[in-house]
């Protein structure tokens, strides 16, 4: 589906768009693959803080490291 809005842009930002875009690449196509990024950005960051928030409500897992080299070695688990 392929919706179209009019969007307004300060003219320094407007600016600044079209020198740095490609000669390739039409003014939409730089406003739809930032628009893209910033999105995956956002989703990303929330992500992040939703990993921080739950780790914050579960204690620290103890290191298993020793027990998983003992377990190579045929070591008896000190339990």
């Amino acid at each position: 589906m392929d919706s179209r809005i009019t969007v307004r842009f300060p003219a320094e930002l407007l600016d600044n768009a079209k020198t740095v875009k490609n000669d390739a690449e039409s003014l939409n196509d730089l406003v739809v693959l930032a628009l893209e990024r910033e999105v995956r950005r956002r989703k990303g960051l929330a992500a992040h803080e939703k990993i921080l928030a739950i780790s914050k409500q579960i204690p620290q897992q103890p290191d298993a490291t020793e027990l998983i080299h003992q377990l190579r070695e045929g070591e008896e688990r000190d339990v």
